[in-house]
């Protein structure tokens, strides 16, 4: 598939998979192919592994390439799939998309580095190097909050004027107004992921191709919807979805993710709600609360008490 046959294909809800696992803490395999299925069919547009949601930093770099192939084989080129590839470390990162290449994935989602607040200059090198040791299409992925450095408008620009392989970003960036600029500066051909659940909705509006987002994890059927109806025209029917999954949307991130998200697929039954440490459960009432929103959607069963 080449680049711009995964722009046109890589659109609407783009299902960032938790990483299940056992009690003991081994990762869950066959737990994350049964989702894997489930997702895609509830209506899934693609799907992600070993992002934020899936807890990257908590795997070690040979698990990694097992959930990315895992997940490869589950998916089999039904949807496109996006594996997140990104690292504070550069060659792990270079390793990382390469082997995501050499396993099939349609693109590869590579964060910002986190923890060492590289500067602009460094940013534009570092991605710039990882696009060029690949021929598979690459989003960045920008999330200030967790890497305490903020990919900027005009670095993201040349990046993609440079590099003909950076074909988007994942915006989890509360500033709207840097969102807008994106497409402004980088063209509206250029595909603007919302990874903020309530910026799912207004992304599409300016002309987002879509979201990564972890409430798909809850409700991928729900999340899919919203985006199929505005691609359709129906703008109304997008609109009340959007705020149907916004109880749900707050609390999911009452606690850092994947904590709150874990716990609700947990009273699902879809996973055991297992973290590794330093991330844990959230606390008994925040878990009481996830509980009670979940039993207000009629599309949700929840099968156990509270952890």
């Amino acid at each position: 598939m080449d680049i711009q046959e995964v722009k046109q294909r890589l659109r609407g809800s783009v299902a960032p998979i938790v990483t299940p696992f056992n009690e003991s803490g081994s990762i869950d395999f066959h737990t994350l192919e049964s989702l894997i299925h489930w997702h895609i069919e509830s209506g899934s547009h693609g799907i992600s592994v070993t992002g934020t949601t899936g807890e990257p930093s908590s795997l070690t770099r040979e698990e990694r390439v097992q959930v990315m192939e895992t997940a490869a084989k589950a998916v089999k080129g039904r949807v496109p799939f996006v594996p997140g590839t990104g690292s504070t470390n550069h060659e792990e990162t270079l390793y990382l998309t390469k082997k995501a290449q050499e396993i099939g994935a349609d693109a590869a989602l590579v964060i910002v580095p986190y923890y060492n607040k590289p500067s602009q200059h460094a940013l534009y090198q570092h991605f710039k190097k990882v696009a060029a040791a690949v021929d598979i299409p690459i989003i960045i992925y920008n999330i200030p909050g967790r890497t305490a450095v903020n990919m900027e408008v005009k670095t993201l620009a040349r990046l993609n004027e440079d590099c003909p392989n950076i074909i988007g970003v994942k915006e989890s960036n509360k500033d709207f107004e840097h969102v807008n600029r994106v497409l402004l500066n980088c063209g509206r051909d250029f595909l603007l992921f919302s990874g903020i659940e309530l910026l799912c909705y207004p992304m599409l509006t300016i002309g987002g191709a879509g979201s990564i987002c972890a409430t798909a994890n809850v409700v991928p059927g729900k999340v899919a919807e919203m985006h199929d109806a505005w691609f359709k025209g129906d703008g109304k029917r997008a609109q009340d979805l959007h705020y149907e999954l916004m109880p749900l949307n707050d609390v999911l991130f009452k606690d850092t993710n994947p904590a709150p998200l874990k716990a609700a697929m947990g009273m699902m039954g879809k996973i055991n709600p297992t973290l590794r440490l330093p991330m844990d459960l959230p606390t008994k009432e925040l878990q009481t609360e996830i509980r009670e929103v979940l039993e207000k959607y009629s599309e949700i069963t929840v099968k156990a008490g509270v952890q």
